[in-house]
Parts: structure tokens; sequence; C-alpha cells
């Protein structure tokens, strides 16, 4: 009750000096030219509210950064050329801007005019935007670059498509082959992990095409690509004061700040309301003898307030102690509706601009509570395939034939909440073939937050490697090096699209196995989108012992090299087949990393290794685990900056299984020049850095 008078007086004593600034007939509280009310001509294009010109926009008086207009429609027209910039980084041209269907068409301007364009970037929506794709359309084309099919790989790549073999791809490039596929059209199967890299680029919608055919993979894509695509503000992320406010008077605007939060509403008059403009004079010109009057009332009422105040805030002190640290959420429903935002179920910013899936990005398909429990058999517990941290995970069967893992959210735990919707926020934008691949999760309405995703038959590499099913023998050396390859390659892709993912929990646990043991990664729960422009990201360290980057858990600074520090862990668990960290060891031997330091520098790999593997009978083999052995290694420097990324990770994994494939042809086709790293032997030695295969980022 104390607080509740506090927070009444103290809105009473706002609401009277707001009043007293807004009858004031001094000064504005904003610049009317910051809102284009005349449509403003940028080259062909026609450009007026809800849009703003980014360069040249004008701050609301007391906040900086704002605009007048609708979050991510901020225009920079750069010499009579329109540019949409989305997610800080990536230019577009603006085509055009249909008020009427709410939609502005864009090309990139790097494939425009080209025959033979190659696209390297995802395409982004930054999610302070009210951008979204139109499905009504847009369609998607892949491209898939650098693949590669030596033999006995296990690749082959599909007749149905063709390579592109214009000018700018090196297609067949030491047996290098890029593709650009429609999306209808990608065959399935495995064949895409033998690429590089893989984007997704949307187009406008188009006549059927075959991929094989000589017009598309010559220039017919290209003339795609040069047509651009659209988007479409979402006018229903209106906020009520914001509908209100447009509603109200015909010219009236709404102002938002920097992070998409709305300001007030712009009246023609120059003034700035909470909600609403009264008619189009507004009341900007009292008289200064009914101001002066209304001052002094005012000034009476506020210095009667303020003692108010004074006594209420002593008794909030006293209430507020006895209530500290009581804040406790304790139905799921509720954290879900919290976390949810008012339209469509979109996930909102987490407290405290944490960068965690607080975005507006779509989160899948959406479930019914009682279609999953119908799946998963009313959650049998023999339907149960293991926790995950902050959810028990279950096999389930969904009516249209698909087999899936259905992860439950565990209650009461705002904290288990976040991880939950980060991971859904996160898995939603990602599309690799060695990601665990995210089907979609429950609404906000729902009894509980269940995530839906596809199930993997054949279990964690830690249950092959020391699990329980260590003992079927079923990852041989070779195989084990497709397993790291693999990892590398997902890891890879996270780091490289914008904005950059780090997993944060890189371990044995979540590297999943499909039937033909190729790699799924999974668990996102606690990873992070990593800014563009930053070096790190402070936050508390979180993930499992053994695994956690001893860097990142003393300076509490997350980087993508603590990715690659547990991958290292990885790499050491697949030569050795030994846990992470393991009690039963000697007491400087429980953490694995400490372990191999220790026996590599000492030139005792022999015991460390599994010699089931191989080590000890076969040189090849032995050859190949030690150049494995050396780069975990390198991976797990205690200083971030002598880890090598994970992009020159992948790329010294797949020459040593190069190497592998030439041994077993003979030392002939398919194998490839590589050099033996040099090992130093001190974990404070210098490495010498040997990437040479540009960040797929840039």
């Amino acid at each position: 009750m104390p607080l509740l008078i506090c927070h009444r007086l103290l809105l009473l004593l706002l609401l009277l000096v707001a009043a007293s600034h807004g009858d004031s007939s001094d000064d504005g509280a904003y610049d009317t030219s910051m809102c284009l009310n005349q449509a403003y001509t940028c080259g062909d294009v026609s450009i007026s509210y809800p849009f703003y010109l980014a360069g040249e926009t004008k701050d609301v008086k007391g906040y900086a950064n704002s605009y007048c207009g609708y979050p991510g429609l901020g225009i920079l027209c750069d010499d009579d050329k329109p540019i949409l910039q989305l997610n800080g980084t990536e230019n577009y041209t603006v085509k055009n801007i249909d008020g009427t269907s709410a939609t502005v068409s864009l090309a990139d301007p790097e494939v425009v005019g080209s025959s033979c364009p190659k696209v390297d970037h995802n395409v982004t929506i930054p999610p302070v935007s009210w951008l979204d794709f139109p499905n009504s359309t847009v369609d998607y084309i892949f491209f898939y670059l650098g693949c590669y099919f030596p033999d006995n790989s296990g690749f082959v790549k599909p007749p149905a498509i063709g390579n592109i073999t214009c000018q700018g791809f090196d297609s067949g490039y030491f047996g290098r082959f890029s593709f650009v596929i429609p999306d209808d059209k990608v065959p399935l199967g495995n064949w895409s992990q033998a690429c590089e890299q893989i984007y997704k680029v949307p187009v406008l919608k188009h006549d059927p095409v075959d991929p094989k055919d000589a017009g598309w993979v010559n220039d017919g894509y290209g003339k795609v690509l040069s047509r651009g695509f659209q988007l479409f503000w979402d006018v229903k992320k209106k906020s009520p004061p914001c509908m209100q406010c447009e509603q109200s008077n015909s010219t009236g605007r709404c102002a938002y700040n920097q992070a998409g939060g709305f300001i007030g509403c712009l009246c023609s008059n120059g003034r700035v309301s909470d909600k609403e403009c009264g008619n189009s004079t507004g009341n900007a010109t009292a008289g200064a003898g009914s101001n002066k009057k209304r001052y002094v009332t005012i000034a009476g009422v506020v210095v009667g307030v303020g003692g108010a105040l004074l006594v209420a805030a002593v008794m909030v002190f006293l209430f507020i102690r006895k209530r500290r640290q009581r804040k406790v959420v304790n139905s799921s429903s509720k954290l879900l509706k919290y976390r949810y935002s008012g339209s469509g179920g979109t996930p909102t910013r987490s407290r405290g601009g944490d960068m965690e899936s607080g975005s507006s990005q779509d989160m899948g398909n959406r479930f019914s509570y009682e279609e999953l429990e119908e799946a998963t058999d009313s959650f049998n517990e023999n339907r149960e395939l293991g926790d995950g941290g902050f959810g028990t995970v279950y096999k389930g069967y969904l009516g249209d034939g698909r087999v899936v893992a259905v992860k439950r959210l565990y209650n009461n735990s705002y904290r288990r909440v976040e991880q939950f919707v980060n991971e859904a926020a996160i898995l939603a934008r990602l599309r690799h073939p060695n990601l665990v691949m995210f089907y979609g999760c429950t609404s906000k309405e729902s009894r509980e937050l269940l995530l839906v995703y596809e199930f993997v038959q054949n279990g964690t590499v830690a249950d092959h490697l020391h699990g329980p099913r260590a003992a079927e023998r079923a990852l041989p050396w070779p195989l084990r090096l497709s397993i790291a390859v693999e990892s590398a390659a997902a890891l890879t892709y996270l780091h490289a699209i914008e904005p950059p993912i780090v997993h944060r929990d890189v371990k044995t646990n979540n590297i999943l196995l499909d039937t033909d043991f190729h790699v799924k990664v999974a668990d996102f729960g606690l990873s992070r989108l990593f800014p563009l422009d930053a070096t790190h990201v402070s936050t508390a360290p979180q993930g499992t012992p053994g695994y956690v980057d001893p860097e990142y858990h003393q300076c509490y600074q997350l980087t993508d090299k603590s990715d690659v520090y547990s991958f290292g862990v990885v790499l050491v668990e697949l030569i050795s087949s030994k846990p992470a960290v393991d009690i039963t060891r000697q007491r400087n031997e429980i953490n694995l990393a400490g372990m191999a330091i220790s026996k590599i520098q000492k030139c005792r790999l022999e015991e460390l290794v599994d010699v089931e593997l191989g080590y000890e009978s076969d040189p090849a083999a032995r050859k190949m685990m030690t150049m494995v052995a050396e780069l975990a290694f390198r991976c797990l420097q205690q200083n971030g900056e002598m880890r090598p990324p994970i992009r020159e990770v992948l790329d010294v994994l797949r020459a040593i299984q190069d190497d592998c494939l030439g041994h077993k042809d003979g030392g002939g086709k398919g194998k490839k020049d590589f050099a033996e790293p040099f090992s130093p032997n001190t974990v404070h030695a210098p490495w010498d850095s040997r990437n040479t295969t540009p960040n797929t980022s840039q």
C-alpha cells in the first residue's frame, strides 16, 4: 500500500510538471521538419512517413537518437540513391515503396546488373525492426559454395543440379563446385555437408526453374537476383499509444527511440503528447496571463505533493527492505506471457538489454499443447531421451508421420524460460546440415512452452565415446575425424553469420549423430548473439564444467574463442575416449584439458590417446591423431588470442581428413599437400597461424 501511494503521488507530480511544460509557448518539444509529412523524393523513390531520413533525423527533446516513424524504416539518401540499411552493415537499394500494401522493394546493389553474381552473406533483419518477409511475394534461393566431393568421402553431387560455371565462382578449382538452387529444388541427402558455405537469399516469386538447366546456371539466377525482393512493415506491432496517436488526428505521428521504444505522439503544433493530439491547432497559443495563474496553482500543488512524497519515501524504504528479493514467479504460463509480446507470440528483448533471443524474430511453426501431449503419449517417462539442462526431452510421433524430439520446460524458473525462448529464437534463424533442425514451439497461450525439433536417432557423441554405447566401438578413427570436421563446420557457420552466434555450451553431449553418423549440433539455450563491432561480451560465465574457457571464467569476457576452447576439449575426447571431467582420475588429471596439455608437452601422447584407434599399429592413424592432438593443444591455450579461429580449425581438420583419404587411396587421388603444424613445447609458446581462407562473414 505505501508503494502504491508513492507511485500515485509521483505520477501526479510528473503529470503536473508535464502539463506545465506542455502549456509553455516559449519553445517546442520537437522540430516538425523531422516528420516527413510531405513526400521527400530521393532519386525516383518517394519517401514519406512512416519512413524517416536516417541521416537527417532530429531528436525529440530529451531523447537522443529518436525519430519520427516506425522502427527499421530509416532511409539514407546517398547521392540521390535511397539506401535501407539492415542490421547496421547490409546496404540495400530501395526500388519502390508502396504505402497501400505496406511493402518496400529492395535490391542488393552488389548483384544488380551482374550476369554472374555471387552472394556471400545472409539477409538479416535487425531485432528492433518492424520489417519482415511477406510469404505471398518472396521465394528463396540457396548458394552452396566451395563444395568438395572427393572419392570415398561419402558425399556425392546430386545429378539433379548443375554447378555454376561462370567467372567469379572458380567452379571446378581443385575439384570444388558451387551451386545456386531454388528452395523447392534443393535435393535431399547429406551432399550439402561437403560445402564450405551456405547462404539463403530472398528473391521475388518466380516461375519454376530447372537447377540443371544451362540458362539457369549461366545467367538465369542472376536475373532473378536483380529483381530484388520485398519486405513489409508490420503495422500490427504498433503499440496502443501509437495507434491512438495516428487515429486521434490526421497529423499525429509516432516517435520512437533507437531501441524501438515508443516515445510519444508528435503533433503538428510542435508539441509531444503521451498518446494523442487534440485539434490541428492544439493549445500552444494559451495567453501569458492564464499561464501565470496556472503556474502559481501548480507550484502550490507541487510543494504539497513534494511533502507527501517525502513522507511516503520513508514508508516505501521500510516496505522495500522487507520485501527485497521476494519477486518470485510461480507459474510458467505467467513467465511465458511476460517473455512474449502481445502480437503473435514473438519473444521480447530480455531485461537489462541482454542480447539473448531478445528479438522479434519468428520462432518457427506453432504446435498445440494437446498435439504434443498426444505425440509423446502424455509425456510418458518411457519416451524420455534425456535432460537438456533446463528441460526434459521426449520422443514423439506427430500426426503427419514425423518423428520428433520435444523439449519440455522445467517449471518455476524465469532463467530457464529465458534460455528456452533463446533457443527457439536462435534455432529459427539457422539452416545448416550439421545443426539440429528446429520445427517450432507452442504458442504463448499454451499451458507449457515446448520446443519441437528433429529426432536424431543415434544418440550423442558422448554416448559413443565414454557413455552407455561406448562398448559398441562404433566410432573408428576415420569416423571420429569426420565428426570433428562436421562439428567444426557447424561452429564456423555460427561464427560467420551476421550477427555471429557463440554457442557457449560446446560439448560431446550436445553433438548428436544421425543414422549415418553425421553430426547435428544441438542445445542453443546458452547461446549468445554477438555484436558485429564488439571484441567480447561481458557476461557471467555459463557452461559445463570441463569445457568452460578459463579466460571467460576469470575475466567474464565471452568471445568466439570461448567456443574454440570448448571444441579443443571435444577434440581431446575424440582421440582419447575419455570424459571431460572424471573424479576417479588422479587429482591433476581430473580435468581432461589440463591432462591433455601436460601429456602433449611431455611428448607422452600414448598415455592420452585411445590405443584401440590404431595409434600404435597404424602409422597413418598415429600421424593424424598426433596432428589432431596438436590442433587441440592450440585450441586449449589459456590466452584466447593465441587460439586459432574456428575457420582455421576447420581448414586444418579438413586437410588432415584429406590426408587420411590420401592414405586410403595409396597416396594418390584425393590427397592434398599439407604441412604438419609445428608443435610448441609450452602452452605459452606462440603459434604460427596458417589461416588462408577468408572468413565467411566478410
